[in-house]
């Protein structure tokens, strides 16, 4: 009798770690949980390439890789050559590939058993997770740059300078609102409310309600002085987000933390861009790099800390409730990617220049040292995935990588 119950006990705490397994080594929610860019994960350096693929041949370089999504032993992901692709997560082996009718620069989403995604031929597309067959699309009157979010009873994409579209996951129209005038857009819904929506005039931008359909409040856009707005982070009542513009011959980058109930302004930061990176002739070339990047200048918020990466060649982090800069790291180069936290350290890409090459970086969550590096076939576009024992990310010369722990 003893040995059958601790036999029962050991089959109970497998199957526990094996569920908690199967868990941590899916990431389906663009930027994570809350937006915060944060992963359970306890993976570690040093890390080696699990395998990487070209997904294109010739030199030229792509403007955009998003992340992928990873659900059980599938990534899922679409590219600059209009293909979306689902890739087995331990091999590379290709499960199915479907062709677009153009460039591919949306995130996708999914539920159990679809993937979700848009294009630059205005179409968003349901497809089978496990055939790649289209069970459904849907024609918006603009190209589709923005990611797509699986939430509730709704499909809720973005198409440029047109409307925030809400479907059924059906694919039936329930209602939509204005997009006036915003490109490659990038928003959050938690608890209800889609961080941002875009209202009536392109100055009116906030905290939607999706259930009630009502705005909550709009962002002071004129005070903001920027050109591009970022991917939004909630962490208890405060909401995050970063802002990048250039003036004269120098990057203007912003740091923000607002109540996320009503607006108020509890802290913001500006400061001028440290560049360094000879690759570029002018700030509006490396600027102009970065647009059709959907987490460009994207926070991650861990602990106490809020940090950014993006818009200059330093990562910076900020006392999440004063704003208060705890500390920053400058680099030889300019930063190329948004970042991912997991275990205390942080994830994102170097770019390459005429005297460095391309890297994937790791530093210190609590006080930016450097702790581990990697180099890289072309500049991380995006900020790295990183699915339990795995980090994925693309690079600007369509080259997909998969790496794991260094045992």
């Amino acid at each position: 009798m003893k040995y059958t119950k601790i036999n029962t006990y050991i089959i109970i705490i497998a199957l526990f770690i094996l569920g908690s397994c199967s868990r941590s080594s899916d990431w389906i929610q663009f930027r994570g949980e809350g937006g915060r860019g944060v992963s359970n994960s306890r993976i570690t350096p040093p890390l080696g390439i699990r395998w990487k693929i070209n997904l294109q041949s010739g030199d030229e370089k792509i403007r955009s890789l998003n992340p992928p999504i990873v659900m059980g032993d599938t990534i899922y992901f679409g590219s600059d050559d209009g293909n979306f692709y689902a890739l087995d997560v331990e091999s590379g082996y290709m499960r199915w590939v479907f062709k677009s009718g153009a460039e591919i620069n949306s995130i996708p989403s999914s539920d159990k058993d679809n993937i979700y995604f848009g294009s630059k031929d205005g179409k968003l597309y349901a497809l089978s997770c496990e055939t790649g067959q289209v069970i459904w699309t849907f024609q918006a009157e603009s190209q589709i740059n923005s990611q797509v979010q699986r939430y509730g009873d709704y499909v809720i994409f973005v198409g440029d300078a047109d409307a925030v579209y809400f479907l059924s996951p059906q694919g039936e129209e329930k209602f939509r609102i204005r997009n006036p005038g915003w490109y490659n857009y990038s928003f959050l819904v938690a608890d209800d409310i889609m961080y941002m929506g875009t209202g009536p005039t392109v100055e009116l931008v906030g905290p939607f309600n999706v259930k009630k359909r009502e705005f909550l409040w709009f962002m002071d856009y004129h005070e903001m002085e920027a050109i591009w707005y970022s991917f939004t982070a909630v962490r208890g009542d405060l909401l995050y987000m970063g802002t990048a513009s250039v003036i004269m011959d120098t990057t203007y980058l912003g740091y923000h933390a607002f109540n996320r109930h009503t607006g108020e302004v509890v802290w913001r930061k500006y400061l001028d861009g440290k560049l360094y990176s000879p690759s570029f002739s002018n700030i509006w070339e490396y600027f102009i790099r970065n647009l059709d990047i959907l987490d460009f200048m994207s926070p991650a918020v861990w602990k106490d800390l809020v940090i950014f990466t993006g818009g200059d060649s330093t990562a910076r982090a900020f006392d999440a409730e004063t704003g208060e800069l705890r500390w920053e790291k400058i680099f030889d180069t300019a930063v190329s990617s948004a970042p991912t936290i997991a275990s205390g350290r942080v994830y994102f890409g170097l770019m390459g220049d005429d005297y460095n090459t391309p890297k994937l970086v790791c530093i210190s969550a609590r006080d930016g040292r450097l702790l581990w590096q990697m180099e890289t076939e072309g500049s991380i576009l995006s900020a790295p995935v990183i699915a339990g024992k795995r980090v994925i990310f693309g690079t600007d010369k369509s080259v997909f990588y998969v790496l794991e722990r260094v045992f």
